[in-house]
């Protein structure tokens, strides 16, 4: 269950959830789960053993004397609290009406009777845990987010082709030969129509209520009067093209309404204060506005999208006035499902801001000298991909909040203070290429895939803060970080799937074997010194730190925050990405080649 469907929670205090709570030989701290399915899917998952152990003991919740009944929205509701009874010794009731906000649920009981009262009022079956454990588990996890990349590509390309349609209208006005004013032209103009603003300087603001296209020449220049946005659109199916705007308000937050529906609520405040504010243009409940080939320089913001789903951004440049005197943002998307792409943003603090924008795709685009590169907040579903972010400040892709099934693929983040902090659960973070950062990657996220990234040139390359060791990390590169690896607090992490390991520079030679029969750890003191120090080959190899580093390994009570890789590489495994950055001739296999030698 997502952090976002846990506060949902807080507004049915009566609701109570199935949990399972275990303790493992390996892993010193009491592991909870909401239900009985996630902890079966969680044990199924590839190296869980592995990494936590086997169960020492398993409790479940115990409904038995709680009063328990199904809400309209089918969660349990108790008048008691839950108590615990030992798994093995509880009648679980699967394929009931019970639900949770993640999918069904199975509550359990301590006496065979209540579990049938239960199943007589609500349905399903009774079973023991043993039956339980035996129960299929479907899990939409972070493959399913690999998986669908295709399709949203495919989404992403359907909305700007139905935004070209935009082009195709009929022109009706032409500005200084029919009318006066842009504004009087669009009042003038008729539905599904262009307005053509020739070229010039055009000093007003304007608002947009219907669905035309209002599209300029070379060198249109529309400047407001530095008050308010400059273009405003209200209406559905509208199309901006070809316009350069200057003279944009200096509100960059606090606005206290906006056009649509009343809102209510904190979050429906935090819009209003971010989505009210001054933009070069801003859409409001514009479903399917599109704004392609426009530049815009602003002391606040450069657009903004808010309840406007299908919305197309193209080839738009953006300047942020400097972030330390004022600004905010270059491009914000409040409740915006759409697309950005081959557009450019510089300076501001934050350049392309996503807020519950499920499904969001941003592509292809260059930003530069913010404070945040692409923030995410509480935002589920998107595809981050083939943008190139340098010299953020402090993150180049921020993705906060608890949301998951977020994809970040082909991006390339170089000299910023943080490449990518990931967050959440079940993302999907591939073919990156981390450069020249203070530190590469802040890996949040669980139960989440790390794949095929280059970490080359970092102060450190990635940092594994994740609560639980859930997350798949292979096929990725470390090179010339001055560390490549470490762990916060927890667990053993084992960076390692289905026999596949990492390329560590300097982690393996020749006299390891191809592949190398040793395993490596980035985060062990004398293992994370072989692509520094000379000697510390020869003192890694020594059996007493062999035998040290296996019972650490298999003894919880010596386990330090820590990495480990059961299968690296001795070559690189993405040479291609490597090759982009300055660091190709560092990259040794085991054979003392380098990329740029094959």
């Amino acid at each position: 269950m997502t952090l976002e469907q846990e506060y949902a929670l807080s507004d049915h205090p009566s609701v109570e959830l199935p949990r399972v709570q275990t303790f493992h030989s390996q892993y010193e701290y009491v592991v909870g789960y909401y239900g009985v399915d996630t902890y079966v899917d969680a044990q199924r998952q590839s190296g869980h053993e592995q990494r936590f152990g086997y169960p020492l003991a398993i409790y479940v919740s115990d409904y038995g004397d709680t009063g328990v009944e199904l809400n309209e929205e089918g969660y349990p509701t108790v008048e008691r609290s839950s108590g615990w009874v030992k798994a093995e010794d509880a009648w679980f009731v699967v394929g009931s009406d019970a639900r949770s906000p993640a999918g069904p649920a199975i509550p359990s009981f301590d006496e065979r009777e209540d579990a049938d009262a239960f199943a007589e009022r609500y349905g399903g079956e009774v079973r023991s845990w043993e039956g339980a454990l035996e129960m299929r588990v479907e899990s939409d996890d972070a493959s399913t987010v690999k998986d669908r990349i295709d399709q949203q590509q495919e989404r992403s390309d359907s909305l700007v082709e139905n935004a070209s349609e935009h082009d195709e209208r009929p022109v009706s006005v032409v500005v200084g030969e029919d009318v006066d004013t842009i504004q009087e032209g669009i009042e003038g103009a008729p539905p599904n129509t262009t307005v053509t603003v020739p070229e010039g300087t055009y000093n007003e603001t304007v608002e947009i209520d219907k669905p035309i296209t209002l599209a300029g020449e070379e060198s249109t220049l529309i400047r407001g009067d530095g008050n308010g946005s400059v273009v405003t659109v209200t209406e559905e199916d509208v199309g901006i093209r070809n316009l350069d705007i200057r003279g944009v308000g200096t509100l960059d937050r606090g606005a206290e309404e906006l056009p649509g529906e009343e809102t209510e609520g904190w979050d429906d405040r935090f819009m209003v204060n971010y989505a009210g504010a001054d933009a070069g243009i801003s859409a409001q409940v514009a479903d399917r506005v599109s704004i392609v080939d426009v530049d815009v320089k602003t002391p606040a913001n450069g657009i903004i999208l808010r309840e406007s789903p299908d919305a197309v951004v193209r080839d738009a440049n953006v300047t942020v006035a400097d972030r330390g005197t004022s600004g905010y943002a270059g491009i914000m998307v409040f409740r915006s499902p759409g697309v950005v792409e081959n557009s450019s943003v510089t300076d501001g603090r934050d350049s392309i801001y996503l807020y519950r924008s499920e499904g969001a795709i941003v592509t292809n685009n260059e930003i530069t000298d913010s404070v945040l590169g692409i923030h995410l907040m509480h935002n589920d579903g998107a595809l981050l991909t083939n943008n190139r972010v340098a010299e953020a400040e402090n993150t180049g892709i921020y993705v906060m909040t608890g949301p998951e099934r977020n994809a970040l693929v082909g991006n390339q983040i170089t000299s910023s203070e943080t490449a990518a902090y990931v967050g959440g659960t079940e993302s999907y973070v591939a073919r990156n290429v981390f450069a020249d950062n203070t530190l590469g990657l802040h890996m949040e996220a669980d139960a989440s895939i790390y794949e095929h990234n280059v970490f080359a040139g970092n102060g450190v390359g990635a940092r594994d803060a994740a609560v639980l060791p859930t997350n798949r990390v292979f096929g990725n590169d470390f090179v010339a970080n001055d560390e490549h690896a470490e762990a916060g607090a927890g667990p053993l992490r084992i960076w390692s799937h289905d026999g596949q390991g990492n390329y560590w520079e300097g982690g393996s030679s020749v006299a390891d074997g191809d592949p190398p029969g040793r395993p490596y750890s980035p985060t062990d003191p004398v293992d994370g010194r072989l692509h520094e120090v000379d000697g510390a080959e020869t003192l890694a190899r020594a059996p007493a730190l062999t035998a040290l580093s296996g019972l650490e390994q298999s003894v919880s009570g010596m386990q330090r925050s820590s990495i480990t890789d059961l299968k690296p590489t001795c070559e690189p495994n993405n040479p291609e990405l490597i090759e982009a950055t300055d660091y190709a001739n560092e990259a040794y296999a085991c054979d003392g080649t380098t990329v740029t030698d094959r």
